[in-house]
């Protein structure tokens, strides 16, 4: 945990921001596998670490705005459980490292939640997102737990997402922790990747890199030499000289917060030329975006400058044409890059988007894109300093995407069809991923730089 003045420091800015009533913060509980005592790994609710911090299963924290009182429901360990996993701090010393004084067994929340409804207060949660905390809000406030997601507390989520979205000196620090072990992850990856290894063996390795470092992988890895697939959570593939594996992957630290990185590397350890011709079009999209991203811009702007300079380097090479602000107006772009440009990151990889994905990412100045390929811009609003964001261009050629494209003839007047199906359509593809600070006058690379430019990665691969 972080000092309890952190956490006093954070429940008074949502206090000040939240207009009256009771603030309801939900723990996680344990959640089973394949049969009741056989669990998962436990991660708490980001909400709940971000205002209490206490990474134990079964709490809820209460914020009483009106009557100014923070309190803790959560059980004493019995001495069955101390049984099996021994002696264990009582709630109240818990409670205490976090600044509360207040705590109570857990089911009188329930007597706190009926006392509120009959005097008509306001209950603010947050989204919902697991079952059994469905079923409790619905014990607690009476609401179905199959509707409790639209109840939830629009003010409460513009509160949170108005403090969680800058973050403090010392979340920086946890995340430059979970960077350093990413760094270790990707490179390890790089070393590892040589014809005739399966997926699966670097896989499961830099996911022990990962738990070794203090917590787990900050989500699923993403690991395969059919890069193609944007989200490729399968392993099964043998490695073949002259694919590319792509590696999106990243680390919690100690006290959860998130690294995310992405690195695309030759099987064998050396770029062939048409490797390197599109592998530099993403590194300069990810570079030029980088050196732009600042203070008072938005995301979507830059966004859109990531596609004009992919537009570009792919005219360079012949596979787009015509005039290039046109083409990205129409989204050809899109066929070639068909995601958003990065996402928020914090205590979440994707920081705060349980809370509702637009709320965090846009806002009355700036609303999503509906243009296919934009429209997954997670992130689109002007940028604060105290940001942590990722910066993730790439370029794929996905034959399911290419014959739909070509057969209804979409944005043909941009797209060379022929040189795409004729050299490129087995290519593969290609993404780039850095964690980016939003500073005071720019930004800044979080953590040491994983290998990017091709003469550095060919280095580390030859080692």
């Amino acid at each position: 945990m972080f000092n309890k003045d952190v956490y006093v420091r954070r429940r008074d800015q949502l206090r000040k921001k939240m207009g009256s009533g009771l603030v309801l913060i939900l723990g996680n509980n344990e959640s089973s596998v394949n049969y009741p005592d056989n669990g998962y790994h436990f991660r708490q609710d980001s909400d709940f670490l971000y205002f209490f911090g206490i990474d134990i299963p079964e709490f809820i924290g209460v914020i009483d705005i009106d009557n100014n009182v923070d309190s803790i429901y959560a059980n004493d360990v019995d001495i069955a459980s101390i049984i099996w996993m021994g002696p264990q701090p009582k709630v109240s010393e818990l409670a205490a490292k976090c600044g509360v004084a207040d705590t109570h067994p857990f089911n009188k929340i329930f007597d706190l939640t009926k006392d509120a409804i009959s005097k008509g207060r306001k209950i603010h949660f947050t989204p919902p997102y697991r079952g059994e905390n469905k079923m409790l809000l619905q014990q607690m406030t009476g609401i179905d737990a199959h509707r409790t997601r639209e109840y939830a507390s629009l003010e409460l989520i513009h509160a949170i997402i108005g403090i969680r979205e800058i973050k403090e000196a010392c979340e920086i620090v946890e995340i430059e922790k979970a960077c350093a072990i990413g760094y270790n992850m990707h490179v390890t990856a790089m070393r590892m990747c040589k014809e005739g290894v399966v997926e699966q063996e670097i896989a499961g390795a830099i996911e022990g890199i990962a738990l070794s470092g203090g917590n787990m992988p900050s989500f699923p890895i993403i690991l395969s030499q059919n890069g193609e697939t944007l989200h490729n959570h399968y392993h099964g593939n043998t490695l073949q000289k002259g694919k590319m594996m792509l590696t999106d992957c990243g680390a919690e630290s100690p006290l959860h917060y998130a690294s995310d990185n992405t690195r695309t590397i030759p099987v064998g350890g050396v770029f062939s030329q048409k490797q390197k011709d599109i592998y530099n079009i993403v590194l300069k999209a990810l570079d030029d975006t980088i050196a732009i991203t600042k203070p008072g811009v938005t995301y979507q702007s830059i966004h859109l400058e990531a596609a004009r300079i992919i537009t570009e380097g792919l005219k360079d090479v012949g596979l787009m044409k015509g005039d290039t602000m046109e083409a990205v107006k129409a989204g050809a772009h899109a066929m070639f890059f068909p995601h958003g440009l990065g996402h928020m990151m914090g205590i979440d990889v994707h920081d705060m988007e349980g809370l509702g994905q637009t709320y965090v990412g846009y806002d009355e100045k700036t609303r999503p894109i509906d243009q296919f390929g934009t429209a997954y811009l997670r992130l689109g609003k002007e940028l604060k300093e105290g940001f942590v964001i990722t910066n993730e261009p790439g370029i794929y050629f996905i034959p399911a995407l290419i014959d739909k494209w070509q057969s209804e003839g979409i944005n043909k007047e941009f797209i060379n069809f022929d040189l795409v199906n004729k050299e490129y359509r087995d290519f593969g593809g290609i993404r780039l991923e850095d964690d980016i600070l939003v500073t005071k006058d720019g930004s800044k690379i979080l953590g040491d730089r994983i290998p990017i430019y091709t003469d550095e990665v060919e280095k580390i691969m030859s080692e």
